[in-house]
């Protein structure tokens, strides 16, 4: 084993083991210790679900890239693997970048990665390129393939850049062959999916171009995932430097899904719908995996580049996965589910009907907690329509977060202000819900670090880091106008 990789290894095995578990959230996967960015890896092997992750053990800013590594049976509790790569080869030294993972006939575990090379320029400019890379193993030990990198830029469209060429998410096909999607920018300096196909896992050349940015959705497009759901194929990917399109895609780094259809022979892929993939603040390069049982599941990085300075001055960790979601395509839209196997660890269900609220602040008896399961119904209490619904979590005399919705625009707005963060980063995303009358269904996981809102039966989903004291754990309720509001709660407890 090359010293950098025992070097990580033996570091986070020391240091790891000091971090609490109440100091960590209770559901959702954070580092063994330090940073943590992309989800990688994200697979099945020997009947397991494994996940790697962007990783920099020694601090919790970014640094040289590894691969962190953690495996599950149920999506909920992760049993922590020793790091699984680290950047020691002349064509990773820049970092071992994100990737994916597939299982092999012979009973190996391919990962594919990003390997980048930094050299300074004649004008005394840092610069990176980016090749494609591959490491075999047995579900704990990996080694790098000997004739890495295995694609370069040889391998690139004209015009493509050797400098964003990253982020290969591979796949098997029926017929036993493997494909993987690529980000890239091509000459217009926007971003673009490319599409690449081997026989063995090994070799491999150029399809063609999935799809395209044009610059119209952001520049580079980072972490893409292309697979089939409920007939329709699913493009995912996440843009850099995106423009603000009305609620629906803000400004940064966002997250992008294509719903088309799909023809594989000829690699024509037409876009039938767009939308954003998660609609709070914190969510991005987001990958998925096909269940032994036919669900297709996501995970994301529960975090944007734009607000990593929000991280307490005092944490061990930082970064941490979403709640993975099954989803499904309804009425043309990306629909996202909680991963079903978190309703076997629901515990104390307490349920209220036609609450009413009307001009006051309501709490309801057992109605709190930070590790919860909650899901909430609001609906005009008579015909006169209501003109707000608010409901307030994570709470006490100082600090709160809250969602409010505004029937009349059909707005449904977090705000985490109050949630723990003294940094200049952002606290309010707004999205446009789909209106139903005032109707407004919430189903919203709380865990100790994070809010996770799913709106009308999965229509959209919004994710937001929060650093409040785990004390701050009122729920309260109120409208301005008659609102009936159900309630159904459950604690999450892990056994």
């Amino acid at each position: 084993m090359h010293h950098t990789l025992e070097q990580a290894r033996a570091f986070e095995a020391r240091y790891g083991q000091f971090i609490p578990e109440d100091q960590r959230p209770a559901f959702h996967l954070t580092p063994t210790i330090g940073w943590m960015n992309d989800p990688n890896g994200f697979s099945r092997y020997r009947g397991e679900y494994h996940l790697f992750y962007q990783y920099h053990p020694y601090s919790t800013e970014w640094g040289p890239m590894h691969w962190g590594h953690v495996k599950t049976r149920d999506f909920l509790h992760w049993e922590r693997l020793p790091v699984a790569l680290a950047p020691d080869q002349p064509y990773d030294q820049g970092g071992c970048f994100s990737g994916s993972a597939v299982e092999l006939d012979d009973g190996r575990q391919l990962l594919v990665y990003t390997g980048v090379q930094k050299h300074l320029t004649d004008d005394g400019r840092t610069l990176e390129t980016q090749t494609q890379c591959l490491a075999l193993g047995d579900g704990v030990n990996y080694e790098k393939y000997p004739a890495n990198p295995v694609l370069t830029q040889k391998d690139l469209p004209e015009g493509g850049s050797p400098v964003d060429f990253r982020d290969p998410k591979v796949w098997r096909e029926a017929d036993g062959s493997y494909r993987m999607v690529v980000g890239n920018r091509p000459a217009d300096q926007s971003g673009a999916v490319l599409l690449y196909q081997s026989l063995d896992g090994f070799t491999w050349s150029l399809v063609g171009q999935v799809d395209a940015s044009h610059c119209q959705y952001g520049m580079m497009w980072e972490c893409p995932d292309f697979f089939p759901l409920d007939g329709k194929q699913v493009l995912l990917t996440s843009p850099q430097e995106m423009s603000p399109i009305g609620l629906e895609f803000h400004a940064g780094n966002g997250t992008v899904c294509i719903i088309g259809s799909y023809d594989r022979e000829n690699n024509r892929f037409v876009r039938e719908h767009i939308q954003a993939v998660d609609y709070g603040i914190d969510f991005y390069a987001p990958q998925t995996l096909e269940t032994e049982d036919g669900r297709r599941v996501m995970i994301g990085w529960m975090q944007n580049w734009n607000t990593i300075a929000g991280k307490p001055r005092d944490c061990r960790w930082f970064g941490q996965m979403s709640l993975p979601r099954e989803l499904s395509i309804r009425d043309g839209r990306l629909i996202q589910t909680p991963v079903r196997e978190l309703e076997q660890y629901r515990r104390n269900p307490v349920r209220y009907q036609d609450v009413l609220l009307n001009n006051e602040e309501t709490n309801l008896h057992n109605v709190s907690g930070r590790k919860i399961d909650l899901t909430l119904t609001v609906r005009p209490a008579n015909s006169t329509p209501y003109s707000c619904f608010r409901v307030s979590l994570a709470k006490d005399g100082e600090y709160v977060t809250t969602l409010r919705y505004k029937p009349d625009t059909s707005i449904l707005k977090i705000d985490r202000t109050r949630s723990g963060s003294n940094a200049d980063i952002v606290h309010t995303r707004s999205l446009m819900v789909r209106p139903q009358g005032g109707v407004l269904k919430l189903r919203l996981i709380l865990d100790r670090y994070s809010v996770e809102a799913f709106v009308n039966d999965g229509e959209q989903a919004a994710s937001v880091a929060i650093f409040t004291r785990q004390e701050a754990a009122a729920i309260s309720f109120d409208a301005v106008g008659a609102v009936l509001l159900d309630v159904e709660k459950y604690d999450i407890v892990l056994d």
